[in-house]
């Protein structure tokens, strides 16, 4: 009895003092894994808290696996981005240990969107998912099918961490 006590006990103070995001100075570090429609590869980033529900940050990926035989050269396969997210998980109020975060992107490919949510477990450790659209490409013309990996629909899943 004293063990499932003790057991209740930890899992009720690791899991009710998370939080998804705190406002001004609040950080985050996540890594995770990047898919496309013509790449699989790896994402991770660094956001940090200017205000109550504002962040910015830095997210670079990388395409590992290009199915099809498709040959995409380091640039083609590399992308960094700077972030801006509108934090809305105190506005939309659901649970101290969800933020669902809505932004935008300047990268090295296009100027995009993307919509995520994280969900934290504890106070340091959490899991997040993101999905990515590029609105404006930087290069007007039909882009080839390297060309187009980081310039298409895009869906992040991974985990991260509070800083």
């Amino acid at each position: 009895m004293k063990k499932i006590l003790f057991l209740g006990t930890l899992f009720v103070t690791l899991f009710a003092n998370s939080q998804a995001f705190t406002g001004k100075g609040d950080s985050k570090l996540y890594m995770g894994a990047n898919f496309q429609e013509y790449a699989i590869g790896v994402n991770a980033g660094y956001d940090i808290g200017l205000g109550e529900n504002i962040s910015v940050g830095i997210n670079s990926s990388y395409a590992l696996d290009i199915p099809n035989g498709i040959d995409a050269d380091f640039l083609d396969r590399f992308d960094v981005k700077a972030r801006f997210n509108a934090n809305l998980g105190s506005v939309i109020n659901i649970s101290d240990k969800l933020d669902i975060y809505p932004g935008l992107s300047l990268s090295l490919k296009n100027f995009g969107g993307h919509l995520g949510a994280r969900y934290f477990f504890s106070d340091g450790f959490g899991v997040y998912s993101e999905l990515g659209v590029a609105f404006a490409k930087y290069n007007s013309k039909r882009l080839s099918i390297p060309e187009q990996i980081h310039n298409q629909f895009v869906a992040n899943v991974g985990m991260l961490f509070n800083l």
